[in-house]
């Protein structure tokens, strides 16, 4: 029998998936996360729509489901924390509640993660509601070089020298036919192994929202555990559901996890002037973002006075 399924042919895994405010593909999530694996853990932070009353009209009684009310939006990664601490099996599937597992999807990273010697962290294939993939669920750390490269579209010489100019995105890259090690994948989809997580510790609390992936998945590294991506492992992400809402308070929180992430990887490994100018680059770009939201939200309402 495959090490990773359990007798009832479910994968020995217990999901976590931290809601707030996913509407009804919560209730599309978790069904497809029953139909999978032997435990799943809701943890709400404070959802103010109809995602938890469909969930329970939905799943009343199920005993796999575990449902933890936090009563106030603590964050996605205290609130992976707080799910962790009460899961039963031996690998945690940490999954967006607006992600939908493919047939077979876990089963299938369970069997890379239980396979490859010194595998801690597995991610699988996210794709676009068009069947594409997506951007984020393999990629390379996005170093201060690597995010310079990007953000003035150097990247576009990579041809020439893909050491010298290549992108931290690599889902432009022909997919592989394999499994392949990478430096990071995406916190939306990300299959770990307690073992790991006993050595590398908990998710960083300090990040509310965006970049505690990428600090998860460079404390793996650093730690020595391979972090794969699984190639026929399809996921289906319905990217932003959750954040559309309040796209401002988002950016706020990936702008100030962006130069954690940098501060605490790379500040001495960088001059300080450097790492002076990735701080001015990254509040600009929120000051850009934060202008076309403003923008976007202005015509919005010009066009209702119109009406």
């Amino acid at each position: 029998m495959d090490l990773s399924l359990s007798d009832a042919g479910l994968a020995s895994a217990s999901v976590v998936v931290v809601n707030h405010n996913a509407g009804q593909l919560l209730t599309q999530c978790i069904r497809a996360c029953l139909a999978q694996a032997a435990q799943v853990i809701v943890v709400d932070n404070a959802s103010s729509d109809s995602s938890l009353v469909d969930l329970e009209a939905a799943f009343a009684g199920e005993p796999r489901l575990k449902l933890i009310r936090t009563g106030r939006n603590l964050g996605f990664a205290r609130g992976c924390n707080i799910g962790t601490n009460h899961v039963t099996q031996r690998c945690i599937l940490f999954l967006n509640p607006d992600c939908i597992l493919g047939a077979g999807a876990l089963g299938r990273m369970m069997q890379v993660l239980d396979t490859v010697p010194g595998a801690g962290m597995v991610g699988g294939l996210l794709i676009n509601q068009d069947g594409t993939e997506q951007a984020g669920g393999r990629r390379a750390m996005p170093t201060p070089w690597r995010s310079f490269i990007r953000a003035f579209g150097l990247h576009r010489f990579s041809a020439f020298s893909p050491g010298l100019f290549g992108d931290f995105h690599l889902h432009k890259q022909p997919l592989p036919k394999a499994p392949l090690e990478v430096e990071a994948i995406s916190g939306a989809l990300m299959l770990v192994s307690r073992e790991a997580v006993d050595d590398v510790g908990l998710w960083d609390e300090e990040y509310f929202l965006h970049c505690e992936d990428l600090d998860w998945c460079e404390r793996f590294r650093l730690k020595g555990w391979k972090i794969l991506f699984v190639p026929d492992a399809p996921v289906t992400h319905y990217k932003g559901t959750c954040s559309r809402s309040r796209p401002i308070f988002v950016e706020w929180h990936k702008h100030k996890g962006m130069l954690r992430f940098y501060r605490k990887f790379f500040r001495n490994k960088y001059p300080a002037a450097v790492m002076w100018l990735v701080g001015l680059g990254v509040w600009l770009r929120f000051g850009a973002v934060t202008t076309y939201h403003g923008c976007r939200h202005m015509s919005k309402l010009m066009g209702l006075k119109h009406e």
